[in-house]
């Protein structure tokens, strides 16, 4: 097996960013759609929107995971270098997979909220189209 070097799990770290950013503008967006629909549901008191609500605290749920487990990846990676610092070859590649199936697991979860947010998205769609046809 070839030896881990610090190049390694540094390659990660301007994705793992990237795709931090991504997660946390996902997250700041339900949530600024969250209080709009909470201001609104205040006023009028529409049952319709409960289950947009509960959509949106899945994916948030599910981007807090996302979330976590990228930031867990990246401490991860950070700690495979030092492992590999400090000579520790055997524990930096059992560290640094742990790190890569907590990415994948990230990504996943990505895939599942997207899936989710397209589905939601197609409702409206949906429902603006039957709206059209009535006219």
């Amino acid at each position: 097996m070839e030896e881990l070097s610090l190049t390694t799990p540094a390659l990660l770290f301007s994705a793992i960013s990237l795709i931090m950013l991504a997660y946390t503008n996902r997250f700041l967006a339900y949530a600024a759609v969250i209080r709009n629909l909470h201001a609104v549901y205040q006023k009028k008191k529409d049952t319709t929107l409960i289950h947009q609500i509960k959509n949106l605290k899945l994916r948030i749920n599910l981007t807090r995971w996302m979330q976590i487990f990228g930031i867990s990846s990246l401490l991860l990676c950070v700690l495979t270098m030092f492992l590999i610092y400090i000579h520790q070859q055997m524990i930096a590649v059992w560290v640094f997979g742990t790190a890569l199936i907590l990415l994948i697991l990230s990504l996943i979860l990505l895939i599942k909220e997207i899936q989710i947010s397209a589905k939601a998205l197609n409702l409206h769609i949906r429902d603006i189209e039957n709206h059209l046809k009535k006219k």
